[in-house]
């Protein structure tokens, strides 16, 4: 393999809950804050009311809603173990969350899951929705996560200026239904990051904006085409749980603001596969047609990497399957001396495969592989190359659990 080994050059991490005002909020996931104690801060629309309250000494949730309230309060994590500089009230997904600022980090002090009792992805109920105690913000992420380049249709990396793009999975303080979808620009050279925009998904078979995650984002002439995951509502637990992939088509500018598309299915084929969802879609359109890179699962959480083509996105024909991989996912097409090839990340074995179209295996990066299963992103830069990728750090303390991480860890070609 042609591709050179790599050595670590550095990382970041922009944790930052609330993003701009917002006059009205398109997706559940927003943020009100603010300093002091005793601090109330709420969340309304119509009747229903989700609040916090900081006395000094902790932090309690009350959720009033179908005419009834409840009051919830964590007795382990619910007192702050430093002092306190500001409280945070979330909602992401379902999931309505209390914060503190202490010891110079956010962390979570007690969370109420809304499946039950409010759809906090109906449109109309978030269009009323106001902050008590603070100005209304969306969340922003507390990490990052599922990196990918903005391309252009042919694979190559989409640029404004000296800089690149990014699509990210921006994580919030729970699993998955709390991340969503979000674009950040990144100086190749000095590795410095920027919030761009932030997307949510509207989709065919239900009403309500999600958060979906695990994108890609193409520019294909005057329009943006959007490939993502269904992960905004997915909870294993749920009997038939299942996740797809979904395609956007829109002219509006993906680069700035907040943005809710609508989405018509991504047909991924797993013909002759067993196959619970399928997610993580890669594209590119080359010569011969499209390509499509995804992961098909054979159940909730064991993984492979699978490839299909076709003229078009809506009629793709399986190509190859490397079902004997148990938990890889991340795949990437990249072109490597004119030739595409596949990348993948392998968790098992923490490395990096380089596949052939075919999924021979042709080679493997030198790479450092942070924890987790970090995707294998690369960019060809003044004459080196850049792996973008990321790890399993969390954030947000004991109370989370998984699904907040990560950081992100660059290496360059050495």
């Amino acid at each position: 393999m042609p591709l050179p080994p790599f050595v670590a050059a550095g990382s970041a991490r922009p944790i930052e809950l609330a993003r701009e005002v917002l006059a009205a909020p398109l997706a559940p996931y927003l943020c009100v804050e603010a300093g002091g104690a005793p601090t109330t801060l709420a969340l309304a629309s119509r009747d229903d009311r989700l609040a916090v309250t900081y006395d000094g000494t902790g932090c309690a949730l009350s959720v009033t809603a179908g005419g009834e309230t409840t009051d919830h309060q964590s007795r382990r994590h619910g007192k702050p173990e430093a002092p306190v500089e500001r409280v945070a009230l979330t909602l992401t997904g379902t999931r309505l969350s209390a914060l503190t600022f202490e010891a110079g980090a956010w962390v979570v002090r007690g969370f109420v899951d809304l499946r039950e009792r409010v759809d906090t992805h109906d449109e109309a109920w978030l269009a009323g929705v106001r902050a008590e105690g603070g100005e209304l913000r969306g969340f922003g992420q507390l990490g990052l996560r599922d990196v990918r380049l903005v391309t252009h249709a042919e694979g190559s990396p989409y640029r404004d200026g000296p800089e690149v793009l990014l699509t990210a999975t921006s994580a919030g303080p729970g699993f998955f239904d709390t991340a969503h979808t979000s674009v950040w620009s990144l100086d190749p050279v000095t590795l410095t990051l920027a919030h761009r925009s932030d997307v949510f998904f509207r989709r065919a078979d239900r009403p309500g904006a999600y958060g979906d995650h695990a994108s890609h984002l193409l520019r294909d002439g005057d329009r943006w085409l959007l490939a993502t995951s269904t992960w905004g509502d997915f909870d294993h637990r749920r009997k038939g749980a299942h996740v797809a992939a979904t395609l956007a088509e829109t002219t509006a500018d993906l680069l700035t603001g907040r943005h809710v598309l609508d989405t018509r299915p991504l047909p991924l084929p797993t013909t002759g596969l067993t196959s619970v969802g399928v997610w993580d879609p890669h594209l590119v359109r080359t010569d011969a047609g499209w390509l499509a890179a995804y992961v098909s699962a054979t159940k909730f959480f064991r993984f492979h990497p699978v490839l299909a083509s076709g003229s078009r996105l809506d009629d793709l024909t399986l190509r190859a399957a490397a079902s004997g991989h148990r938990e890889t996912e991340g795949v990437t097409l990249h072109q490597v001396d004119g030739a595409w090839r596949v990348l993948v990340s392998d968790g098992d074995r923490r490395r990096y495969p380089v596949l052939d179209l075919d999924f021979a295996e042709v080679g493997a990066l030198e790479a450092p592989y942070p924890s987790n299963i970090p995707w294998p992103t690369l960019l060809d830069h003044d004459g080196g190359t850049l792996l973008i990728g990321f790890d399993g750090e969390p954030a947000g303390g004991r109370l989370v659990g998984y699904g907040s991480h990560g950081t992100l860890r660059f290496a360059r070609s050495s």
